[in-house]
């Protein structure tokens, strides 16, 4: 299968290498490469070949991919690199702050102690929870039956 790409997708041409980047990962589905940033130490980038623009438009199996290899990418660096956890972060559309327009996932190599504050750090909105919960509720989860081995 043919891999869809975006001529003019940042990451599409990553991954066809029009232009370089520090690869930490690929395979079939995805490529995994250091975020240029500079921002934390080890911020890894897991994209998938096929360009789809956000974890909202994304079909199972690329999700499935993406998953597995930010796995692969975690466990690798904590059990090899030094590091003692990881944040996995996806943002979707432009007011979560989604800066290129096809899904990727960052991981965010951590080290205890290392006094970063990545979660948001908001104080309690004190928001009406059973009103939220009402509110967003999925009603049908015929859609979601997924096969756990």
């Amino acid at each position: 299968m043919e891999n869809i790409v975006d001529e003019n997708c940042l990451f599409c041409k990553i991954i066809k290498g029009d232009i370089p980047s520090y690869k930490i990962y690929e395979d079939k589905y995805c490529y995994a490469f250091l975020d240029i940033a500079g921002d934390y130490e080890g911020h890894t980038l897991v994209v998938p070949k096929n360009h789809t623009e956000s974890i909202l438009t994304a079909n199972y199996e690329t999700l499935t991919a993406c998953a597995c290899v930010c796995q692969k990418i975690a466990r690798h660096y904590t059990e090899n690199c030094g590091y003692d956890g990881v944040n996995i972060i996806s943002n979707a559309n432009e007011c979560a702050e989604q800066s290129v327009k096809h899904l990727h996932y960052h991981i965010i190599p951590r080290k205890n102690k290392d006094n970063l504050k990545i979660y948001p750090t908001r104080t309690n909105q004190n928001y009406d929870l059973a009103g939220l919960c009402k509110k967003l509720k999925m009603k049908d989860f015929e859609g979601f039956n997924i096969a756990v081995k």
